[in-house]
């Protein structure tokens, strides 16, 4: 399926945010997937199809320009975001600011993958592009999802832990990589975590917020 054109809020396009007066019953549970410049980014396609198989999701991509290198839009079947949308939405004051219309609009953020540089920046508080800006921003009311994925040395460095460590403390949700033949030739942990896996937690924060709902 041809990929859906990245196209932003303004006449005639969908708005990534709730309508005035729109009821929340009658709208799906909205996904921000973030994908950075990991090898695993190879998988978005597959993570998509996932996510748009769980009944009343709408799914949106967030990407930075590393992550490209790895899929073809073509392959992805939801809008997607990046850099230059950001820039080419705003062209004035009275303008809305994309990376603020997207954390409005998502119910829930999943990282996958996140790469090591990527961490270092959530980490850090750092947000020089689209998608770390979205996460700086993000209501830590609603659910973020992480799904660290590197070299197996980028994830043995003492760093790692204390990074992973801080986005948890933000109230981040780790979803651990796992240990497997890299594709750089290496053996060990740091792989992203399997698209399977990945759905089903998301799956179970649905059944979670659904529960809380009616509690």
């Amino acid at each position: 399926m041809e990929a859906a054109p990245a196209r932003l809020p303004g006449p005639g396009a969908p708005r990534p945010h709730t309508e005035p007066g729109e009821p929340a019953e009658e709208r799906k549970f909205r996904v921000l997937v973030g994908v950075t410049g990991s090898v695993a980014a190879l998988k978005l396609p597959l993570l998509v199809s996932g996510l748009l198989e769980v009944p009343g999701l709408e799914v949106a991509v967030v990407t930075t320009e590393r992550a490209k290198h790895f899929y073809s839009p073509q392959d992805v079947a939801v809008t997607l975001y990046s850099d230059a949308d950001e820039w080419e939405m705003w062209k004035q004051r009275s303008d809305p600011v994309l990376h603020i219309e997207l954390r409005r609009w998502a119910d829930l953020m999943l990282v996958a993958p996140l790469d090591a540089n990527t961490l270092g920046k959530v980490a850090s508080g750092l947000c020089d592009n689209l998608l770390t800006c979205v996460i700086r921003a993000w209501d830590r009311s609603k659910p973020l999802l992480f799904c660290p994925a590197m070299n197996t040395a980028m994830w043995e460095h003492p760093i790692t832990a204390q990074q992973v460590g801080q986005l948890k403390a933000f109230g981040y949700i780790e979803i651990p990589c796992v240990a497997k033949k890299l594709v750089c030739g290496d053996q060990g942990l740091g792989a992203m975590a399997e698209v399977e896996t990945i759905v089903d937690k998301v799956r179970e924060i649905l059944s979670q917020l659904g529960s809380s709902q009616h509690s």
